[in-house]
């Protein structure tokens, strides 16, 4: 779309937020917001979703900061418009613009967009057309180059055709190369074809063009062949998270975020090797950061924002080797500043319990847990072997401290399942209940989510199949009809936008027609459920030539090519065939930060060793 109209953009978009909701969304000027400079190497940072769920992604906060501390560089934000606002930009021919200085997204050098999952696709085409640039990176000759990162581009190959790069892995490092070497063709007059030619050499940035797919005649992969002498496989980038102490100036959004608080990391990385966890194996190795480090940037971001929560998060925060020390120091600095400590991500056990309900000062919320499976033979398949009786002490320990509600999440569709799994899910959280009755206690309300699972790349189960539409019908009135009691409370996930989310993480880049025909019959905000529409997105697979079923529900054959082989993201794919076999044994894997190595190969492949420090002060 281009914008013919007279005046500046900020002028006119004045009249548009008196017509649309939530206008506080595009208003921009925050607490902590940056001055940027006119001339300088510019980065638009987008987000596929509203403002306030954008605004509480920390990845994008940390990639702004970073830019906005390189001197000659600026790092501005765009979120995906709300359905009313896109109407009246389209109809105004106003672009997508920065909230900063209301400049349009195409006046940038660099155009970064975060995809977080799958359901995102048609928000993600829909940014670049609204930013006015062409949506295939083959129609594109001038205006910002287009990158992609985030969680969503462990296989970021149906969306190959609208990138002009990707960046796999963690961004800190590499962002500050990126905007090194715009900064530089920009001075010394390169072309746009050299100055990819070059981005695509540093660790990490995978431009898709640099790889041919070849298919066999059966429709499967054959080979993603390398062009014009391209690695034959692209590394994921990694950090020292003490080597990069972001944020330090987070913004405060002027309307209420969807996690409202600081977010300070205590480590990345996760070694429990469940094997339907994409982060766990992804995000391998673990890197904590230090203690004093954690506690030094919990006071600072207090004092420079005004928060009165403290989330320290992590895939696994209890995992993290200084977890009694720095929640007890951090909780010093939250009781001198008058604020509350949460931890996000808690093991079911009585330890993480515990230690929850005392930073919690004897709250009377929640408390959530993740078992997975209702049963043990099946907790062992997917590794993740948790006792009942640990279940019970986590339960006992929350209950004591006065906590009215837990909740549990589980899937269904896990591999090797059987109808008695799935009714174990319900026969667990009733004995759970009565082991807190047995005691004498008042016995919690139980929130029970139930999601479908979907084999993700990267993992042991990518080989498997997804189970159907029907199959996730049968298994969920399984739990309908079993799990019914006044204070439990049973919620699951939509099984056509689990099947839409499984077609979309297991495809190749014959799926970019599909996402392109979605969009272009309508398709916005995919991943809130009053806007899913899967008659949208199947009519865009046929007309797109593309057998759902195909991709879906069938077991891959252990020699399969998958179109995210050539992306490395650390773990060795006969790691994770040993594991599909251990899984399918019901034998489970030890921790390796516990345990002997077990050879998944990260620690070499990357040429890094885990770090854990835990003898700072």
């Amino acid at each position: 779309m281009n914008s013919t109209h007279p005046g500046s953009l900020a002028d006119r978009l004045q009249p548009l937020l008196l017509r649309v909701e939530r206008p506080s969304r595009y208003l921009g000027g925050e607490w902590n917001s940056p001055d940027i400079p006119a001339e300088s190497t510019s980065v638009v940072f987008a987000y596929p979703d509203v403002y306030e769920i954008g605004m509480s992604n920390l990845g994008l906060t940390i990639l702004a900061e970073v830019v906005n501390d390189i001197e000659g560089a600026s790092a501005e934000r765009a979120y995906a418009p709300w359905l009313d606002m896109e109407a009246e930009m389209r109809r105004e021919g106003i672009p997508l613009f920065s909230l900063e200085t209301k400049r349009p997204v195409a006046s940038a050098d660099i155009f970064g967009i975060s995809i977080p999952h799958e359901l995102t696709f048609t928000n993600v085409l829909n940014l670049i057309d609204l930013a006015g640039l062409p949506l295939h990176a083959s129609d594109r000759t001038s205006g910002p180059i287009v990158v992609g990162g985030g969680c969503g581009v462990t296989n970021p190959e149906p969306l190959a055709a609208f990138f002009d790069l990707f960046v796999l892995g963690e961004g800190e490092e590499v962002i500050g190369l990126l905007v090194e070497m715009v900064g530089r063709a920009k001075s010394q007059g390169w072309g746009r074809t050299r100055l990819l030619e070059e981005a695509s050499r540093l660790r990490g940035v995978y431009r898709p063009d640099d790889y041919l797919p070849e298919y066999a005649d059966d429709g499967t992969l054959k080979e993603m062949i390398p062009q014009s002498g391209a690695a034959r496989k692209v590394t994921k980038n990694l950090v020292d998270l003490d080597d990069w102490l972001y944020p330090t100036h987070p913004l405060v959004p002027f309307c209420e975020a969807v996690h409202d608080r600081l977010n300070v990391e205590l480590f990345r990385g996760c070694t429990r090797g469940c094997r339907f966890c994409q982060a766990g194996m992804t995000y391998r190795p673990v890197r904590e950061r230090t203690a004093g480090e954690v506690v030094k940037l919990v006071d600072e971001l207090a004092q420079s924002t005004g928060y009165d929560e403290v989330s320290l998060c992590s895939l696994s925060s209890t995992d993290y080797s200084r977890i009694v020390d720095v929640t007890s120091r951090v909780a010093q600095v939250c009781e001198h500043r008058r604020m509350i400590m949460s931890l996000p991500s808690l093991r079911m056990d009585a330890m993480s319990a515990e230690l929850a309900s005392r930073l919690d000062r004897g709250g009377r919320g929640g408390l959530t847990f993740a078992p997975e499976a209702g049963s043990q033979r099946l907790r062992l398949v997917i590794n993740k072997p948790i006792s009942e009786g640990d279940m019970v002490d986590a339960v006992m320990c929350a209950v004591r401290a006065g906590r009215r509600r837990i909740k549990l999440y589980f899937m269904i569709g896990l591999p090797t399942e059987t109808d008695e799994d799935v009714a174990e899910i319900s026969k667990l959280v009733f004995r759970l209940r009565d082991a807190v009755k047995a005691e004498k206690l008042t016995p919690p309300s139980f929130n029970v989510s139930v999601s479908t699972f979907v084999p993700k790349p990267h993992t042991p189960f990518q080989w498997c199949p997804q189970i159907t539409g029907d199959e996730i019908r049968h298994r969920q009135d399984i739990l309908k009809a079993t799990l019914r009691a006044r204070s439990m409370n049973l919620s699951w996930h939509d099984r056509e936008m689990s099947t839409v989310e499984g077609l979309l993480a297991r495809g190749d880049r014959r799926l970019g027609r599909m996402v392109e025909n979605c969009w272009a019959a309508g398709g916005r905000f995919d991943s809130w459920s009053d806007h899913f529409d899967f008659e949208r997105w199947m009519r865009a697979a046929a007309d797109s030539g593309i057998d759902p079923g195909y991709y879906l529900y069938r077991q891959r054959r252990p020699d399969e090519v998958f179109p995210w082989d050539h992306l490395d993201f650390g773990v060795d794919k006969e790691f994770l065939q040993a594991e599909l076999s251990r899984a399918m044994e019901a034998t489970t894997t030890p921790d390796c930060r516990v345990a002997e190595c077990s050879e998944c190969g990260v620690c070499e492949g990357l040429s890094v060793q885990p770090v854990l420090k835990g003898s700072d002060s």
